[in-house]
């Protein structure tokens, strides 16, 4: 397993990602922003960003190991040129979510959501990497990043659509939706 990656999602006026929108799907959404800028590592994030999202890789805490493997096996890396659409989805569960233990979670998660299984049939066109912000003290506890060719667009629409409407999203209790995209 690779080391953890601190990741900040800067919203900035120039950045190599165009911002085509902001939506607020469930809570509060963000200020507005005309470019993001990715920043990993231990750079400080741009002094005039309009919002700084922070987040760090780890381990895949609901994902057995033939999960796991399956990933892995249809995986795309990020950064590839023919991805010119991203999204960044910031999601913040409720407390009812954390309140429950940890194998209750995996039962909604993945038993009853299948949000591992519905990913699946999205690779290899979609790139994805997950950063947690929960222990951080961040204001979102997850922070997914995908990465897509525009071919892909509509899949991608089918499988966030997918998985809003899953058990796991009732615990949801704050989501924007940042799509992006940048020259080829």
């Amino acid at each position: 397993m690779a080391p953890p990656l601190h990741v900040a999602f800067c919203g900035v006026t120039e950045g190599p990602w165009r911002v085509e929108r902001i939506a607020a799907v469930i809570g509060e959404g963000l200020p507005p922003a005309p470019s993001l800028s990715v920043i990993e590592g231990d750079a400080p994030a741009p002094e005039r960003s309009a919002w700084v999202l922070r987040g760090v890789t780890g381990h895949e805490r609901y994902t057995t190991a033939a999960e796991r493997t399956r990933l892995r096996a249809r995986e795309t890396p990020l950064g590839r040129s023919e991805a010119t659409r991203a999204a960044l989805i910031p999601i913040r569960k409720s407390p009812e979510w954390w309140a429950l233990a940890q194998d209750e979670r995996r039962t909604i998660f993945e038993e009853r959501s299948r949000h591992i299984g519905i990913g699946l049939e999205y690779l290899p066109a979609v790139a994805r990497r997950l950063h947690h912000g929960r222990d951080l003290g961040e204001p979102f506890d997850f922070l997914t990043w995908f990465e897509y060719p525009a071919a892909a667009s509509d899949a991608f629409e089918e499988l966030v659509s997918r998985l809003r409407a899953t058990a796991e999203w009732r615990y949801v209790d704050r989501e924007v939706d940042i799509r992006l995209s940048r020259s080829g």
